[in-house]
């Protein structure tokens, strides 16, 4: 496979097979519950219009990736582990700092007042070869905003993003859910991000339950194509990194930026 570095996102993802957006999953981010992924509409919604910094896609709609994405494809031998980006950066640096010595490479969806108060940890993320992507500018509950005030989560976070890096990056995840309902489905897809990107793995490491028990979540649930939700700023989860990747290279899985699980 082509090697997809983080600062090029102008190719274009390709799906060779429908990846599926549904099933119950735990509500991540600090909070407990399930939620569902939104049922396709009765008849399908014209695509929105992106933002012109972000490519819009060229392949046929058949061939696309779902607006919703949970997992890759199953049959692959990769995994794509994400990360909430918020915290302490000197303990975000030293996750990122394990991943790339075990030649790993992650996807950190970062908050937007995160980025405004360290700067400097946009480009550490791409210059260590991870994905970069919008996690709303303050992390609050954004299905339950009205539709202003949740559009303007989305742009904030991503004019800070294109501000600091070039572009807005192509992921976006919705703030205190895992799934997005389907006005924040649109609205990511205006401010630039065609596909939400779910999990289909909840490390819960923000419960703070110790690395063994994030380690043991995080192995008993994963396969090929998974999409694994964990968090920066806890040291449970920079604990927990080592041992959860060379399980996974026993395993023969690698971890790989989303991008590159889908592309």
């Amino acid at each position: 496979m082509v090697r997809v570095t983080p600062t090029n996102r102008r190719d274009l993802l390709r799906a060779g097979a429908a990846f599926t957006a549904t099933g119950t999953l735990a509500t991540g981010c600090g909070t407990t519950g399930t939620a569902t992924a939104a049922p396709p509409a009765t008849t399908p919604a014209p695509t929105p219009p992106t933002a012109s910094a972000t490519p819009s896609p060229t392949t046929s709609p058949a061939r696309t990736l779902p607006r919703q994405i949970t997992h890759g494809p199953r049959a692959g031998t990769s995994v794509a582990l994400t990360f909430h980006g918020q915290g302490d950066p000197a303990l975000a640096t030293r996750l990122l700092t394990t991943a790339e010595q075990h030649g790993a490479h992650v996807t950190v969806l970062a908050v937007g007042t995160w980025l405004d108060a360290h700067p400097a940890m946009a480009r550490r993320v791409l210059d260590g070869g991870h994905d970069l992507g919008n996690h709303t500018q303050r992390h609050i509950s954004i299905n339950a905003m009205a539709e202003a005030d949740a559009r303007k989560e989305i742009t904030d976070c991503a004019d800070r993003l294109k501000r600091l890096t070039g572009s807005v990056g192509r992921w976006f995840r919705p703030s205190r859910a895992a799934t997005a309902t389907p006005l924040v489905v649109r609205l990511a897809a205006e401010s630039g991000y065609p596909h939400v990107l779910s999990y289909d793995v909840d490390s819960l490491d923000y419960t703070e339950p110790g690395a063994p028990a994030i380690t043991r979540k995080v192995l008993a649930e994963v396969r090929g194509g998974s999409v694994v939700s964990m968090h920066f700023g806890y040291p449970d989860t920079v604990a927990a990194l080592p041992a959860v990747l060379q399980e996974l290279h026993r395993r023969g899985l690698r971890a790989v930026t989303t991008t590159e699980l889908l592309s």
